[in-house]
């Protein structure tokens, strides 16, 4: 997170450098997202360090969950950009359009647009490998950052090609809807993962494995729940054992199994099993709990 914040500066001063010798709409734009990225970073470079933080008796969960907002917060502030873009590209092209310098300008912004790439692919591959969003989403922006740079140059080599001015806002509006879809996205994972939203391949890895796991010792299992917690997952399952197996026994089992769980998926995993019978199962929940037969 340091080094993105410490590059994404150095892409701003370079990108507002070339909008300050162009006057391009396109390249404002690419400036304007860069503005936002580092406000980005910066927030979610203090919800990183937060969600490390290990639980309290105020937060007896931790604070993971820092990393749904994070993201949430950088999409939002993605998609203000996209809109501010657009806003500036319209004004501009009604106002009358004054271009220079665009071959220095288009150099300048290649070469932010591969450092971003590079930047980009990395936090995005250090974010999967840890199970962080917040790095995944930082990773997704810079990214961002790189395609809206590769749409600035297209939109400057065209007025050079061309001599037709408007490709320079047209250009702009592009990606400014680009920038504005990928915020829209990361709003949208983060709502997902603060309303616990279940991961289908995480789903498929469980089943897979809880099935190899509980037929190699004879048992069965119900119940299966999981979430993502930001850096991290979350299980529970019941696991039924026959009746008579000892409670040192079922400890140990289930322990085993937990301990398989946990070294499956990627990230810190806190996996909870409860023990139950296999005989009777059902009816002891109904006469606890006074439900009627079905």
């Amino acid at each position: 997170m340091a080094l993105s914040l410490a590059i994404g500066t150095m892409m701003l001063l370079g990108k507002w450098y070339a909008y300050h010798i162009t006057n391009s709409a396109a390249i404002l734009s690419d400036a304007a997202e860069s503005v936002v990225h580092i406000a980005a970073v910066a927030f979610a470079a203090f919800s990183l360090w937060l969600s490390m933080r290990p639980a309290d008796p105020s937060h007896p969960y931790g604070h993971d969950r820092i990393s749904f907002f994070s993201a949430g917060v950088e999409g939002m502030l993605i998609a203000a950009a996209a809109v501010y873009i657009i806003y500036e590209a319209i004004a501009r092209w009604m106002a009358g359009l004054e271009l220079r310098n665009l071959g220095t300008g288009a150099v300048v912004v290649a070469a932010a647009a591969l450092i971003n790439l590079g930047l980009g692919l990395f936090l995005v591959r250090q974010g999967k490998r840890h199970r962080s969003l917040i790095l995944v989403a930082n990773g997704k922006h810079v990214l961002t950052d790189s395609w809206t740079s590769l749409g600035v140059i297209v939109g400057v080599l065209l007025v050079l090609w061309t001599g037709w001015l408007p490709f320079d806002p047209i250009l702009a509006i592009f990606v400014a809807v680009n920038i504005l879809w990928s915020g829209v996205r990361l709003v949208r994972d983060s709502i997902g993962g603060l309303m616990d939203e279940s991961d289908p391949e995480v789903r498929r890895q469980l089943i897979e494995l809880l099935d190899e796991q509980t037929s190699q010792r004879g048992l069965l299992y119900h119940e299966l729940r999981h979430r993502h917690s930001g850096i991290g997952a979350w299980v529970d399952v019941h696991l039924l054992f026959p009746a008579d197996t000892t409670i040192e026994i079922a400890h140990r089992e289930a322990t085993e199994i937990e301990a398989a769980v946990e070294g499956q998926l990627p990230g810190p995993v806190t996996i909870t099993t409860h023990l139950e019978p296999i005989e009777r199962h059902t009816e002891v929940h109904r006469e606890i709990k006074n439900e009627p037969d079905s």
